[in-house]
């Protein structure tokens, strides 16, 4: 499994007590603003003698490389040729393989360079 951790904003800080077996209650507050559920995975660290809690999803390793920086460029590349409709539609694959083989096609991906 891969854990990406989210970015999330500061608040105040709040006091809490260390309880038996190493257990600390998070205020209902701070679990409201991070959108925090029962079971959610969070990241212990140590930053300047302080103990820090950061959320973090953890992605199966099978799902990994869709969150890859490359795949995410491609992504991005994709959402912006739908936006300027940079793209094509068809009924049928016949119909997107037939097309793919054409003169159009070729003129179409060529019509950028």
């Amino acid at each position: 499994m891969v854990s990406i951790t989210e970015s999330r904003d500061t608040m105040p800080g709040k006091s809490v007590r260390l309880r038996g077996k190493n257990q600390v209650t998070i205020p209902t507050d701070v679990i409201e603003q991070l959108q925090l559920k029962e079971g959610e995975q969070l990241e212990v660290a140590i930053e300047n003698g302080r103990i820090v809690l950061i959320p973090v999803i953890t992605i199966e390793r099978d799902q990994a490389w869709f969150w890859t920086e490359e795949w995410q460029k491609g992504e991005r590349e994709a959402d912006e040729d739908i936006k300027a409709k940079r793209v094509k539609s068809f009924k049928n694959p016949e119909e997107a393989i037939k097309w793919l083989d054409s003169d159009e096609a070729d003129s179409w991906v060529n019509e950028d360079k």
